[in-house]
């Protein structure tokens, strides 16, 4: 073997010990390519099979503001949506309450719909999905804005960041059921858990009306334990309709298909809140009525001690056009007796 044909091999050798070597380096890097790919732990995969379920099958995603928290549910066997796992939201922006306008800093709520375009492999949070904001019901409304995320990095300016952790599980949650047939999976976000204690604690929010509106698929979610369908008309959400087709966002709702516990719930909720609220709103005046007669003993006190100080120190309340007769200038000397008249 000549001395350049076996230099070209050694190169050749080489080149394919690097090509390896970087090649298997790069799923370690964090922002890597590959990151997107990541499989799910062995951890993960028994415990969707102990529930059930599987990687490949639906999923749906629930988000709850005011308790930072981000809960994915696999269907199972059953056909029922089980809850999987629960995850912290690092941070999240704004206030409770939906998303006017871009620059608002303001995180979306409502229902959407989520489908392989709107997952972000490439995102510089690491990995992210899209809400679908603004969704059919944003649009009839008028609101306005882009790029709303879930994604990692534990930083939110309008988004739901979560850890890079959390977000790459979640990820290949979505990922692994896309995989397995399904087109989508459905996210429902609220700004606390639908409860009657919760919303009459927030009675008076402008937002009470749209609140009461999504908690409608809220309770069906948790009655049914599979997700309900949605779709929007008369500017406002519908679930469950007893229509095929979509709906014109601001024009007539059709029925809805009857659901004797739903009905049921709603009116025991009803008159539940009807009854935190009014309980709440006395307590509210309550205290109002407390800090006022606080005040007015303070001022009373004031006044009482005030008037005492007078006494020994001038009378504060005296018309300030008087001179006083102690003015704190020095007495001048008195006249001489000789030059007296």
């Amino acid at each position: 073997m000549s001395a350049s044909l076996f230099h070209r091999l050694g190169a050749f050798v080489i080149l394919c010990w690097l090509t390896v070597g970087l090649a298997a380096c790069s799923s370690f890097v964090k922002a890597g390519d590959n990151r997107h790919n990541q499989p799910l732990s062995g951890a993960v995969v028994q415990g969707l099979r102990n529930m059930g379920s599987s990687a490949n099958e639906a999923m749906l995603v629930r988000i709850f503001k005011e308790e930072a928290v981000l809960e994915v549910w696999k269907r199972t066997a059953s056909g029922t949506y089980k809850l999987f796992k629960a995850y912290e939201i690092c941070a999240f922006s704004g206030e409770l309450g939906p998303k006017f306008k871009e620059g608002d800093r303001q995180s979306p709520e409502g229902f959407s719909t989520i489908t392989p375009g709107l997952l972000h492999p490439k995102s510089n949070y690491y990995l992210a999905f899209n809400t679908g904001f603004p969704n059919k019901f944003d649009r009839a409304h008028g609101r306005t804005g882009s790029n709303l995320m879930v994604h990692g990095d534990c930083s939110s300016s309008g988004c739901y960041a979560m850890t890079d952790q959390g977000v790459a599980e979640i990820y290949a949650l979505a990922r692994d059921s896309f995989k397995g047939g399904n087109t989508s999976f459905q996210l429902q976000i609220f700004p606390f858990r639908m409860t009657t204690a919760n919303l009459a604690r927030h009675s008076s929010s402008p937002h009470m009306d749209f609140w009461k509106n999504i908690k409608t698929g809220y309770d069906l979610f948790e009655l049914t334990k599979t997700p309900p369908a949605w779709d929007v008309c008369e500017g406002r959400y519908i679930f469950n309709p007893a229509s095929s087709g979509p709906l014109n966002a601001l024009g007539p709702c059709p029925p809805v298909i009857a659901n004797a516990a739903l009905t049921a719930k709603q009116q025991a909720d009803n008159a539940t809140l009807a009854s935190q609220s009014e309980a709440a709103q006395k307590a509210t005046d309550r205290k109002a009525a407390e800090d006022a007669a606080l005040k007015q003993r303070s001022e009373a006190v004031s006044g009482f001690f005030g008037g005492i100080g007078g006494m020994f120190g001038g009378n504060p309340g005296q018309d300030p056009n008087i001179k006083p007769v102690i003015s704190g200038k020095p007495a001048s000397l008195p006249t001489p007796a000789n030059a007296r008249p």
